[in-house]
Protein backbone atom coordinates (compact mmCIF):
# COMPACT_ATOMS: atom_id res chain seq x y z
CA UNK A 1 0.00 0.00 0.00
CA UNK A 2 1.53 3.11 -1.27
CA UNK A 3 0.98 6.39 0.73
CA UNK A 4 0.02 9.77 -0.60
CA UNK A 5 2.90 12.48 -0.40
CA UNK A 6 0.35 15.08 0.70
CA UNK A 7 -0.99 12.66 3.21
CA UNK A 8 2.41 12.99 4.84
CA UNK A 9 2.84 15.94 4.35
CA UNK A 10 -0.65 17.05 6.01
CA UNK A 11 0.30 14.98 9.06
CA UNK A 12 3.51 16.33 9.56
CA UNK A 13 1.69 19.80 9.82
CA UNK A 14 -0.94 18.58 12.26
CA UNK A 15 1.77 17.36 14.08
CA UNK A 16 4.00 20.77 13.75
CA UNK A 17 1.10 22.50 14.90
CA UNK A 18 0.43 20.37 17.73
CA UNK A 19 3.97 21.05 19.16
CA UNK A 20 3.87 24.41 18.80
CA UNK A 21 1.05 24.67 21.07
CA UNK A 22 2.37 22.41 23.99
CA UNK A 23 5.30 25.06 23.48
CA UNK A 24 3.31 28.42 24.13
CA UNK A 25 0.63 25.93 26.89
CA UNK A 26 4.41 25.58 28.85
CA UNK A 27 5.77 28.94 28.57
CA UNK A 28 2.26 30.84 29.68
CA UNK A 29 2.36 28.23 32.43
CA UNK A 30 5.57 29.12 33.32
CA UNK A 31 5.00 33.11 33.02
CA UNK A 32 1.98 32.71 35.26
CA UNK A 33 4.08 31.13 38.41
CA UNK A 34 5.36 33.93 39.39
CA UNK A 35 3.43 35.83 42.33
CA UNK A 36 2.83 39.16 42.23
CA UNK A 37 5.56 40.23 44.29
CA UNK A 38 8.00 38.36 42.53
CA UNK A 39 6.77 40.12 38.74
CA UNK A 40 7.28 43.50 40.85
CA UNK A 41 10.86 42.46 41.97
CA UNK A 42 12.03 41.63 38.41
CA UNK A 43 10.49 44.80 36.92
CA UNK A 44 12.16 46.87 39.67
CA UNK A 45 15.63 45.32 39.23
CA UNK A 46 15.29 45.72 35.30
CA UNK A 47 14.60 49.07 35.83
CA UNK A 48 17.52 49.69 38.21
CA UNK A 49 19.72 48.02 35.64
CA UNK A 50 18.65 50.15 32.61
CA UNK A 51 19.06 53.49 34.93
CA UNK A 52 22.90 52.48 35.91
CA UNK A 53 23.65 52.04 32.42
CA UNK A 54 24.87 48.38 32.22
CA UNK A 55 22.34 47.20 30.20
CA UNK A 56 23.51 46.07 26.10
CA UNK A 57 23.37 48.79 24.02
CA UNK A 58 22.68 51.78 26.79
CA UNK A 59 23.90 55.27 25.96
CA UNK A 60 26.77 56.86 28.24
CA UNK A 61 25.81 59.96 29.35
CA UNK A 62 28.17 63.47 30.20
CA UNK A 63 28.92 65.11 33.43
CA UNK A 64 25.60 66.99 33.19
CA UNK A 65 23.74 63.97 33.86
CA UNK A 66 22.07 64.15 30.11
CA UNK A 67 21.85 61.43 27.96
CA UNK A 68 23.74 62.12 24.84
Amino acid sequence: MRIKWWKVVGLAGVVGVAATGVLVARAERRRRAYTPEEVRERLRQRHAVAQDGTSRGSRTSDTGGHIG
